[in-house]
């Protein structure tokens, strides 16, 4: 799995997130350092997306 690129411009990431998926509540949302991992099941549950795919969509998005 590819290392997420989040830090810095997580606000605008988690924008993004909300506005394509709007089940996804900021709880949903809560990132913190070290817990990639974490926050990537939640969206995988949340989404029914493979943790690769969110990777690679938030990746993108923070491109």
């Amino acid at each position: 799995m590819a290392n997420l690129r989040i830090k810095g411009n997580w606000n605008e990431i988690k924008g993004k997130l909300k506005q394509k998926y709007a089940n996804l509540t900021d709880d949903d949302l809560r990132y913190a350092d070290g817990k990639e991992d974490e926050l990537l099941g939640k969206l995988q549950k949340k989404t029914g997306k493979t943790r690769d795919e969110i990777s690679s969509e938030i990746n993108k998005m923070s491109s």
